[in-house]
């Protein structure tokens, strides 16, 4: 996934774009979605991406969780500082109408009776935590309204994906645009007139727009330069020595009990469906307190 981000000439606005089709495609392969899930998750994985850019640190990660009611249950996305990104789907498989502009009905999956929380891990102690009321259950406004009503941050958050009648995905990316404090009425002004006169994200994709192209456009007008370019990835950071430690922390007699239950249990990662096998005898010895790895990662 290429991500870009630009700052206007005076400094007052930036704005990241990716061209997410690669990424939205691993999302896709390794949970099976629906069309409209597939929209859904890739949409709230490109936000978690353009958002994790934000972040100072390499240890710094944050996670978008969405949960509205709606039939495809919550949405994670975690992200990195670099934009790297790992996403799950409580319920991968839904079929519903598209909407009334013909288009594959994200808010319908979604819902709109729930929240949108936002959790920043800096290594700091308690990780900071912002949550809002979800208002139409599209992933692009939800983030937008979250920075506006959470960190204060006047943010425009266009994300899009386009899915194949064969389900694979066609195309895929996003911008967040971002206006610092001393931000005048003329450099807003001149954002809208952008926004309402440039095409969809995932027109403006498949007309080739590359995500350098579509972070200079946002800004035409502005003298956009560009601050980062650089690649990020699908990636889980999961591990059989982190499995081993979650699954210690279910205390003593519930291991006890998945033991006598079978011979071997596979525990397997929600991000990205990697199995891991334990045995009735590794159990009990995590039961017992002692780690059957080194339990490091």
């Amino acid at each position: 996934m290429k991500i870009v981000r630009t700052i206007s000439h005076d400094g007052s606005v930036v704005a990241t774009a990716c061209d997410a089709l690669d990424m939205v495609s691993e999302i896709e392969r390794i949970h099976g979605t629906s069309a409209v899930c597939t929209a859904a998750l890739g949409r709230l994985a490109i936000s978690a991406s353009l958002m994790g850019i934000g972040l100072k640190n390499k240890e710094d990660t944050l996670t978008v969780r969405i949960a509205g009611g709606g039939p495809a249950g919550a949405l994670i996305a975690t992200a990195d500082y670099m934009g790297n990104v790992k996403a799950y789907i409580e319920n991968p498989i839904v079929e519903i109408p598209l909407n009334a502009k013909g288009k594959l009905d994200v808010g319908g999956a979604v819902g709109r009776d729930g929240t949108l929380s936002v959790v920043k891990d800096m290594g700091m102690g308690e990780p900071y935590s912002g949550q809002i009321p979800i208002v139409t259950g599209e992933i692009g406004d939800e983030i937008a309204q979250y920075f506006a009503m959470s960190e204060q941050i006047p943010t425009v958050c266009g994300v899009g994906v386009l899915v194949n009648p064969d389900l694979t995905v066609k195309a895929a990316g996003g911008y967040l645009i971002q206006l610092l404090p001393f931000a005048d009425d003329a450099c807003i002004d001149i954002i809208e007139r952008n926004i309402n006169s440039l095409p969809s994200v995932t027109a403006m994709l498949t007309q080739g727009y590359t995500a350098e192209a579509m972070a200079k456009a946002v800004l035409d007008g502005l003298e956009p330069d560009v601050m980062d370019d650089l690649e990020s990835f699908y990636k889980c950071d999961c591990s059989r020595a982190r499995v081993e430690r979650a699954l210690a922390s279910l205390g003593a007699d519930e291991l006890n009990s998945m033991a006598d239950e079978k011979e071997i249990t596979e525990v397997c990662c929600h991000f990205c469906s990697n199995k891991y096998e334990f045995t009735a005898h590794e159990l009990r010895a995590l039961a017992a307190g002692r780690m059957v790895g080194n339990g490091k990662d």
